[in-house]
């Protein structure tokens, strides 16, 4: 990333956003102090970004259409477009199928359901004829605070991640942490599991390795960093009152990490150009 200009003038920097965006060049505005940046993503859009804010230094009434109609479109949004900004189809999808199961759950259908989405009783009867299985505990949620805590984190990590280099890495990252978090935890604890949570963590993982010493748009304040260890740390004492799936966390943690280094490498095109 190459950033463009800083500036505390709020309304100026929107508007030169606005104006940048309109011409499809990947930025991303960050905060340091009391002033704002834009960042150019892309350093092979760096010329281009510079030219048009010269040309919209020289003559700001040419581009006066396009703020006008940006700022009238994002006028009082409402909260479900809000939400439904902040994340993509894979996201979306994957809440409402989490949200449906655990209501499923609260009827006469939840030991089918259990029966149905858990990966195997015995860990040396795993149904390899069944692979959805190795996926499905991540559908299971237990009581209310079980799943808002984890559809939360999921639409915040999930959403930005789907937004930011597309719904094929979410997908992918999605079945590598579930699998091996599911996996370790069955191993480990047996079968009577269920959860996102190991999901949520792989892409705690995932934004700390792939975001490491750069900022990027998926880069996470070291606070929301520092709440998951916590968190992570604290299910291995007998601080909390619930069972807690501390393999699943853990494995997932590390699976998210090692998905974060590969695409880091990879270096995926960004297709979103802020979050």
């Amino acid at each position: 990333m190459k950033k463009l200009l800083a500036s505390r003038d709020q309304a100026w920097v929107n508007q030169v956003y606005q104006v940048l965006h309109q011409r499809g060049i990947p930025i991303n505005v960050s905060e340091r102090g009391e002033q704002l940046e834009i960042w150019v993503i892309e350093s092979s859009y760096y010329a281009l970004a510079k030219a048009t804010l010269d040309e919209y230094k020289a003559d700001p009434s040419r581009f006066q259409s396009t703020i006008d109609n940006a700022n009238s479109r994002s006028q009082s949004p409402s909260l479900v477009h809000n939400l439904l900004r902040q994340a993509g189809w894979f996201t979306i999808a994957y809440a409402a199928v989490a949200v449906l199961i655990y209501l499923l759950m609260q009827t006469p259908m939840a030991d089918d359901v259990i029966r149905y989405l858990r990966i195997s009783d015995y860990f040396d009867h795993v149904e390899w004829s069944q692979p959805w299985r190795l996926l499905t505990p991540a559908l299971l949620h237990f009581s209310a605070t079980h799943i808002v805590f984890n559809v939360f984190w999921w639409w915040y990590l999930g959403g930005r991640l789907e937004r930011y280099i597309g719904s094929q890495w979410l997908i992918a990252v999605f079945v590598f942490s579930a699998i091996c978090s599911n996996i370790m935890q069955f191993y480990v604890g047996g079968p009577f599991f269920g959860g996102l949570s190991g999901v949520v963590y792989g892409l705690l993982g995932f934004f700390w390795i792939y975001s490491f010493g750069r900022r990027t748009p998926l880069w996470l304040p070291p606070a929301v960093i520092g709440f998951l260890l916590i968190w992570l740390v604290i299910g291995y004492t007998d601080l909390l009152w619930v069972n807690v799936a501390n393999t699943a966390h853990l494995a997932g943690l590390i699976s998210g990490c090692i998905a974060g280094a590969i695409v880091r490498i990879l270096n995926p095109k960004p297709r979103q150009t802020a979050l």
